[in-house]
């Protein structure tokens, strides 16, 4: 019994450390958020992983990093204006977004060394923990290539095909870590066989991660104001110029009006099929509590998350450049409602997968 009982407390602690790391993700997803639709991804034009943690002291300080902000095209071509109190407000949510990364970088090592010093990881656990730290620091050097592309030439703001990597990514990276969390807490006889139904969790997790590297392509490209209407497109259910670029595949990466119809109809796709998915999973007797609870999010979410999307387009009309307003609230709601349904079907698919322990019927 104090063996199980030995046991249990590790894998808890073990979990719930990894459960904070994924709390901590998404917060870092949300400031990633607020700094792009804020404009200040490009107000720090540097990337010092040591000295970079501590913001400017006094204003000789600002006036350096203001300085080499005004060498920016994005000052030069649309900041113009800035004063230096404009640029303290851009550098601060730049800078909180990279401490942020900073911290959770802390969290994870400060807690691998105590949970290997108290033996409560187990040596199956160390590779994939390894992978997830990796995964990370791979997450912060794509973040600091997703800058760089917006510190050159004519451009004002990062490349989208840069920001939708930087993001899939970190949801690739929030999931793993997730999945990972589910697998240490929750013993196999608690999930369910019912490979239907994990095959249809798949096929909607691909479907929406595809849906999610067009809401990026969207966010980047600053889309939805190709076509503020709704239900039609600009007063069309299909509009022209879809396929005006070539080769034709540039469409789903720079147009902006072809990016925008995808996306809206991925949306329609992803809510009919997870109300069939729901329906099928109603249908189901729960293996456990878990199941039960589980079963219900993703259609309450991909409610919610069509419902934001929608919003966000019809407030589109209303943005004013580097003022966070109605648009910009729909917008990160919209974001935050997708990251949870990507979890909420992760959840899904560990409830559902294969195990080796027979449930009943």
């Amino acid at each position: 019994m104090n063996t199980i009982s030995l046991e249990q407390r590790a894998n808890r602690a073990v979990s719930n450390w990894i459960f904070l790391g994924v709390i901590m993700l998404l917060v870092q997803v949300v400031l990633g958020g607020v700094t792009r639709l804020t404009g200040s991804g490009l107000s720090i034009t540097e990337w010092n992983v040591v000295t970079g943690a501590l913001p400017p002291l006094n204003e000789q300080q600002w006036q350096v990093e203001f300085n080499k902000y005004q060498q920016t095209p994005q000052y030069r071509l649309l900041n113009t204006d800035f004063t230096l109190t404009d640029f303290k407000f851009i550098f601060f949510w730049e800078w909180f977004h990279r401490l942020w990364a900073r911290l959770i970088a802390v969290a994870f090592v400060v807690g691998f060394v105590y949970l290997l010093a108290k033996k409560y990881i187990k040596k199956d656990m160390v590779t994939p923990l390894l992978i997830l730290f990796l995964l990370g620091a791979l997450q912060g050097a794509i973040g600091w290539i997703m800058v760089a592309s917006g510190l050159t030439g004519d451009a004002v703001y990062v490349r989208p095909t840069r920001l939708a990597m930087h993001f899939v990514f970190a949801l690739a990276l929030i999931a793993y870590a997730f999945w990972l969390g589910l697998r240490i807490k929750i013993p196999a006889q608690k999930t369910g066989n019912y490979p239907s139904i994990y095959r249809w969790s798949w096929a909607l997790t691909i479907i929406l991660f595809v849906q999610l590297v067009f809401g990026a392509l969207m966010a980047g490209h600053k889309a939805a104001t190709a076509a503020p209407t709704w239900p039609t497109i600009n007063s069309h259910w299909i509009p022209d110029g879809l396929l005006k670029e070539k080769p034709v595949t540039l469409n789903f990466f720079e147009n902006k009006l072809t990016i925008h119809f995808v996306h809206r109809g991925l949306a329609y796709a992803l809510l009919i099929l997870i109300i069939i998915y729901s329906v099928k999973v109603f249908r189901i007797k729960p293996a456990s509590s878990l199941f039960h609870q589980a079963r219900r999010w993703p259609l309450i979410l991909v409610i919610i998350q069509v419902l934001l999307g929608i919003f966000s387009v019809l407030t589109s009309t209303g943005i004013i450049p580097n003022r966070w307003g109605t648009f910009e609230w729909m917008a990160q709601l919209h974001q935050i409602t997708g990251m949870l349904l990507v979890l909420s079907l992760v959840a899904m698919l560990f409830l559902t997968r294969q195990t080796s322990f027979k449930q009943p019927s």
